[in-house]
């Protein structure tokens, strides 16, 4: 059983609006429909194996060399030691305890960093964990989100008001010196 077609006369009476089989086989554009399905069938299995490749940021081998990065330094500069920062500290600093109010706190990166009282710091992320907008304001005690209203406490992060139900994620932070760094 096949689907081919044997018939060797043209076929002259082609209706309105139905393809012309004799052209197209003429142009080398005719084949059986197990040939495009087996065409497409090969492009669908092509596509998910790609899928399926290894994502480079995961990998646990670095085929561009093992010193290799995406975040290059500037031309004639020199790299810092890993887990350094410029001023050679073992930390990374994230702000000056100058700038950080007592009772209040700043946003700076992804961090709001604040000092509930006068020595003690404290850094949440600055993402809402409400609908994942960025918190914008420290003020009066209260971390806030311009989205829906939430707002959180300078002292745990955790919600004062608003849809917020989740506490902002705390990242440990430290006095080193006049910074306050990464614990």
């Amino acid at each position: 059983m096949t689907d081919m077609q044997t018939r060797t006369e043209p076929d002259t009476e082609r209706q309105p609006g139905a393809p012309d089989c004799a052209a197209a086989s003429r142009l080398g554009l005719a084949g059986s429909r197990r040939a495009v399905l087996a065409g497409a069938g090969a492009l669908g299995a092509t596509c998910l194996l790609a899928g399926c490749g290894a994502d480079p940021s995961t990998s646990s081998t670095n085929t561009a060399g093992s010193d290799y990065t995406d975040n290059p330094l500037p031309a004639g500069s020199s790299a810092a030691p890993a887990g350094s920062s410029a001023a050679g500290s073992k930390a990374t600093v994230l702000a000056a305890v100058a700038d950080v109010p007592s009772g209040g706190g700043i946003i700076k990166g992804d961090l709001v960093i604040t000092q509930p009282q006068a020595g003690t710091f404290k850094a949440f992320s600055k993402v809402c964990t409400h609908a994942g907008c960025f918190v914008n304001k420290v003020d009066g005690g209260v971390i806030s989100c311009p989205c829906h209203g939430s707002t959180y406490s300078i002292e745990d992060g955790s919600p004062t008001g608003g849809p917020a139900q989740k506490p902002l994620p705390e990242t440990k932070v430290k006095v080193d010196g006049k910074n306050i760094v990464q614990a």
